[in-house]
């Protein structure tokens, strides 16, 4: 078996156009394609019945996600936050230069900031906070020194 690169993280939003404006204009990803994608074989590869979807793909760092709004089936889920310890994908990550500018700057923009998850790591001279997406995706922000495709204190 070969498996020969990681394509894309799916996303599934309840309202593209809101999704599309968060994560291309405050998150800084560009658009790279769209899909209209309706009935077989996506039913079948989705196992979802009369599936009516727009797919709209983001990249940003060379990581691309797949935004995914079903208009038939519709979307699931109320929008909270999953739990970390939930089975399956758990959250985005990203550093960032100084956390207090960015944050301000999502403040603004009227981003979710999951206040009581701010740390500090004296040790690794780091902090992180939690944000999430309109529709209640997770995203940890990191500011850390040193490389920042490592995680912070390796």
């Amino acid at each position: 078996m070969s498996l020969l690169c990681l394509t894309h993280i799916g996303i599934c939003v309840s309202e593209w156009e809101r999704s599309l404006r968060f994560y291309r204009d405050v998150l800084g990803f560009t658009c790279r394609s769209e899909l209209q994608i309706a009935g077989e074989p996506s039913d079948t590869l989705l196992q979802l019945h009369n599936v009516e979807l727009r797919a709209i793909y983001l990249e940003r760092d060379g990581m691309r996600i797949e935004l995914l709004h079903y208009a038939s089936p519709g979307y699931r889920g109320d929008g909270t936050p999953r739990a970390m310890n939930a089975l399956g994908l758990t959250h985005l990550s990203f550093r960032v230069d100084s956390l207090a500018a960015t944050l301000d700057t999502l403040k603004a923009a009227g981003v979710p900031i999951l206040e009581p998850t701010h740390i500090d790591i004296a040790a690794f001279e780091a902090a992180a906070i939690m944000i999430t997406d309109p529709d209640g995706t997770l995203i940890e922000l990191v500011q850390a020194p040193g490389d920042v495709t490592a995680p912070p204190g390796a």
